[in-house]
């Protein structure tokens, strides 16, 4: 007969033990990929979009809107969708889900961001290359960002109002047949 296999004494950790040590490397993973993401995103990034513009006036404020409008609107989509539809059996790492789906969505503007507001030697560089090859593309971007938000705004107004609208009809509507059936 087999004997279970025992545990040497002072190995085992408590739950607490545990989330603390699993919390401490995951927070190391982060820091890390931090540090090397800040040493060589934005210089990435900046080569992509020169590629994409190669000194183009035209074409970097284009690519600027589109990369700025696409990348704003999707994840406040995905924000809006995950309130939308939320639950009360929705735990926070559900929430976690969402919110991560949404950064995910907008990381060409967060690197974007990552270029104009970074004071690394790499976003130094980045911005550096986007001012001599990527002509206007920052600035569009900034636009399109706004304008994305703005219709994403007035799009959940009009859901929303589109919902107080049809109820008002409804009440009205049976306001009307009362009367009639009087």
């Amino acid at each position: 007969m087999a004997q279970p296999m025992s545990r040497s004494p002072g190995v085992e950790r408590t739950p607490w033990q545990r989330r603390i040590v699993t919390a401490l490397l995951f927070g190391g993973a982060i820091v890390l990929l931090g540090l090397i993401g800040a040493a060589i995103i934005p210089r990435w990034w900046a080569h992509r979009i020169t590629d994409v513009t190669d000194g183009r006036l035209t074409v970097g404020g284009l690519f600027g809107f589109f990369i700025g409008f696409v990348f704003t609107v999707l994840p406040l989509l995905a924000i809006w969708v995950g309130f939308r539809f939320r639950s009360a059996r929705r735990t926070w790492k559900g929430w976690v889900a969402w919110l991560t789906v949404a950064a995910i969505l907008a990381l060409p503007n967060l690197m974007t961001l990552g270029i104009v507001w970074g004071t690394g030697d790499a976003a130094s560089d980045g911005r550096q290359e986007l001012n001599t090859d990527g002509n206007g593309f920052r600035m569009w971007s900034l636009i399109g960002a706004v304008v994305g938000a703005v219709a994403v705004l007035a799009l959940l107004y009009l859901v929303r109002t589109r919902g107080w609208f049809r109820d008002d009809n409804r009440r009205l509507r049976n306001a009307a047949v009362d009367r009639g059936s009087e």
